[in-house]
């Protein structure tokens, strides 16, 4: 299955600041997220953002908070987006079948996320470069989960070049330079 923008939406789980500090590769993780968000835009790929409980782990990195302005925002207790009463409808307006994942951590709301999203039958594609746990050891296994139950697994840049499909795409330049 190719990857199209025009069937995807963004997932961005609990990028918090009380929560990311801990989080194994953390600045690589941040940098690929970063330059996700960025070149989505890009592609015009609507994105959500969630924050775990923010009164007790703070809200979103200030590095994100930037570049997700005008996406849709969520709170939850749950550990799956599925499970915040305003995710499913949000997720509904878009009618995109394909869910571009990326946050934290890998192995439990990321994982819970997406094994919901097949459960309801989305195609939840995981964007590896994006998550991560705080041992590397819990990312690799809840990736290998996620793929076991259906998800697809990619990275930042090969995801962009998919979605734009030629050197040709009016967005070729600017997302050229975003991942550089």
């Amino acid at each position: 299955m190719k990857i199209l923008k025009e069937h995807s939406v963004a997932l961005v789980i609990d990028i918090q600041e009380k929560l990311f500090p801990p989080m194994a590769e953390g600045d690589v993780t941040l940098q690929a997220v970063q330059k996700l968000i960025q070149g989505l835009k890009v592609l015009s790929v609507p994105l959500i953002y969630s924050e775990q409980y923010p009164q007790g782990l703070g809200v979103t990195l200030p590095a994100l908070q930037p570049l997700l302005v005008g996406a849709k925002y969520l709170t939850k207790s749950s550990f799956s987006c599925c499970q915040a009463a305003d995710f499913i409808p949000a997720l509904e307006l878009y009618n995109r079948r394909n869910v571009l994942i990326s946050g934290i951590e890998a192995h439990i709301c990321v994982l819970q996320t997406v094994l919901d999203l097949i459960d309801r039958g989305y195609q939840p594609i995981v964007v590896a470069d994006c998550i991560t746990s705080r041992q590397l050891f819990h990312k690799e296994v809840a990736i290998e989960r996620m793929r076991q139950e259906g998800a697809i697994i990619t990275t930042v840049e090969s995801l962009l070049y998919e979605m734009m499909g030629t050197a040709k795409d009016a967005a070729f330049k600017e997302i050229l330079n975003i991942i550089k």
